[in-house]
């Protein structure tokens, strides 16, 4: 498989510009140009930084140089210490991964998708022929499998929109259900050669995000380890989650979870990469602050081995706090290990 060379190992940074208060104080403090040379020295190539559109538009729509700054600032720090850089579009007019953020109508909305059209063109504007070290992802983790034609037609006409400007841009896309994998035979053949399928994998969910006070039939309490069987995996998974894991029928329930899991999910996505000539990439992966520190490394471990094998670049979730905090303290023992494994 085709492999993505400059976006092999990274990290998000997650807070800063997206999923936070919009505040300056929020924007001027929680990143600076510290955290990227602390980052740089982790071994990684890049990082992927979430935007919410609150940064650079105001509520009608109205461009915020302002809010431009803090990007510019992240494209010159990232220059500076040698690290690429992912722009992604977190939320947008009218639609959030997040139904706290109450964005709604974007997907049955003409004037919200011009909207994100235009939003696109002034970023292409902007940061889209630098070169290879940015590169821009479309839009965070569409959610209900209903939005797959719509965001297919979305994402094609954003595409043509963002080459009148930026022929060579890479630009990531990826699909339903929050960037499942399962989503991404139903994307569009590439547009052209500079696209990137792109997904998400917090699998098993039942690990990754125990205790997680976000997941309504979740027990914050509930704890499992990394080595459970897949026995155990499936029944905690039914007690704790309306959603299914992907894969634990087809293993000896009484065995563990390793990098085979991971090697099985991924196949059938490297197969569809594979026929499509695109790269394929992971924008989050990373386990919840309530697994023990000596666990979280386990899990990278499994599924850093089948990234590798299969050639799939990654960023994990997150540099600092948003309850998956790499740089935190409680994993301060183990960070070495993990850096490795990014």
């Amino acid at each position: 498989m085709k492999k993505w060379e400059g976006y092999m190992h990274g990290v998000n940074l997650g807070g800063w510009l997206s999923q936070c208060d919009h505040t300056k104080d929020r924007y001027d403090n929680f990143i600076k140009e510290e955290d990227i040379k602390a980052i740089s020295g982790w071994g990684v190539d890049h990082v992927r930084i979430p935007v919410d559109y609150n940064l650079v538009e105001t509520g009608d729509g109205i461009y915020s140089d302002d809010g431009f700054k803090y990007i510019d600032s992240a494209i010159e720090w990232c220059g500076k210490y040698g690290l690429n850089m992912i722009l992604d579009l977190h939320k947008t007019y009218g639609f959030s991964f997040d139904d706290g953020e109450n964005e709604k109508g974007f997907f049955e909305n003409e004037k919200y998708q011009e909207r994100f059209y235009k939003l696109w063109e002034e970023f292409a504007r902007r940061y889209g022929n630098i070169g290879e070290r940015v590169a821009f992802e479309l839009l965070n983790e569409v959610t209900d499998k209903a939005f797959c034609d719509i965001w297919n037609e979305i994402a094609t006409l954003c595409i043509k929109r963002i080459r009148s400007i930026a022929p060579n841009v890479k630009i990531l896309i990826g699909g339903y259900y929050n960037n499942s994998i399962e989503a991404l035979p139903d994307l569009l053949p590439p547009y052209d050669e500079n696209i990137i399928y792109n997904f998400h994998c917090y699998e098993p969910l039942i690990f990754t995000h125990q205790g997680a006070y976000w997941i309504p039939t979740m027990d914050t309490s509930f704890r499992v380890p990394v080595d459970a069987s897949y026995s155990k995996l499936a029944t905690d998974t039914k007690e704790q989650i309306s959603q299914v894991s992907i894969g634990f029928d087809s293993f000896d329930q009484s065995a563990c979870l390793d990098e085979r899991y991971f090697e099985k999910y991924f196949a059938e996505a490297v197969k569809i990469a594979e026929e499509r000539g695109v790269s394929l990439y992971c924008g989050e992966y990373g386990v919840i602050e309530n697994a023990t520190p000596e666990d979280t490394v386990k899990w990278y471990e499994f599924i850093s081995k089948s990234f590798e094998k299969f050639g799939i670049g990654r960023a994990a979730w997150s540099y600092k706090e948003m309850d998956f905090g790499l740089s935190d303290e409680r994993l301060k023992g183990v960070l070495p290990e993990l850096q490795k494994l990014l």
